[in-house]
């Protein structure tokens, strides 16, 4: 740069930054809690074992902190770490990113709102409010002592993949279809009054932390977690329209057909 009197400025002999050394902080948070007791221990080491590399396991690990502990700690992290020999800021950077994994403890039930845009233009909103207003919480808020019979946390979810049969909701991830601002507000009535009412399709309605043990791959009872249909009528009404009047979908061709050419670069 030069300075109005046409003299170059200077600015002395241009030197680099002091170099900064970091001395690694060191937690000495001793071992983790006993809440992880041996059969937990024993179920990780079944999960683990699944996958040819063991960070693979971080997923179904982190389910099964939360079916212990109704959340994902520090000290379940901790937990998660330290059997996939990980650092703490690598799994607490999947448990903060993924919504599955709460923070803080849940109810016994999870109730999770669709507010995605065709639930919310058929009543999802309305669903959320009147839920939000009877239970006094909002978002990942929980309405009674977390974990205790009764208890529910709610949230509002974006897209739970069955907009044919909007607006719904799920209570432990399991679908109640076709809801009104009223038929939810009876369910989760039911809920605290320690009911546990059918869902729509899927399995018997349980609780949140078995349901996560479930997510995490441990079946106390397959048999009964796999009860129930599936799928819904107005989900097969297409496949069965097709099979009544013989409609198929074009065969693919032998060849593939050739791309169009490149415009040629100026």
């Amino acid at each position: 740069m030069t300075l109005p009197e046409g003299t170059p400025e200077s600015f002395g002999p241009i030197t680099g930054p002091e170099e900064v050394v970091f001395e690694p902080v060191v937690e000495d948070a001793g071992p983790v809690v006993e809440r992880f007791d041996e059969l937990t221990r024993q179920r990780t080491k079944e999960i683990i074992a699944k996958y040819p590399q063991s960070r693979s396991a971080l997923l179904p690990l982190l389910h099964l902190v939360q079916s212990v502990e109704g959340h994902v700690s520090q000290d379940g992290i901790r937990y998660c770490a330290e059997a996939l020999e990980l650092s703490t800021a690598e799994v607490s950077a999947v448990a903060t990113f993924y919504t599955m994994y709460k923070r803080t403890p849940c109810g016994q039930h999870l109730v999770s709102v669709c507010t995605n845009t065709l639930c919310a233009a058929l009543g999802g909103d309305d669903i959320y409010k009147r839920l939000s207003e009877k239970l006094g919480v909002g978002h990942e808020g929980t309405a009674g002592e977390p974990g205790a019979t009764g208890s529910i946390t709610l949230e509002h979810a974006e897209c739970l993949a069955a907009c044919d049969l909007a607006p719904v909701l799920q209570v432990n991830y399991e679908y109640f279809d076709n809801q009104t601002p009223e038929s939810a507000e009876e369910l989760v009535e039911a809920l605290q009054r320690g009911e546990k009412p059918h869902p729509t399709r899927g399995a018997p309605l349980t609780d949140f932390r078995t349901v996560e043990l479930e997510l995490a791959g441990i079946f106390p009872d397959l048999e009964t977690s796999v009860e129930g249909a599936s799928a819904a009528p107005e989900s097969l009404r297409g496949a069965r329209l097709a099979s009544e009047r013989g409609w198929t979908a074009p065969a693919m061709p032998d060849s593939p057909p050739a791309f169009p050419a490149l415009p040629e670069k100026n």
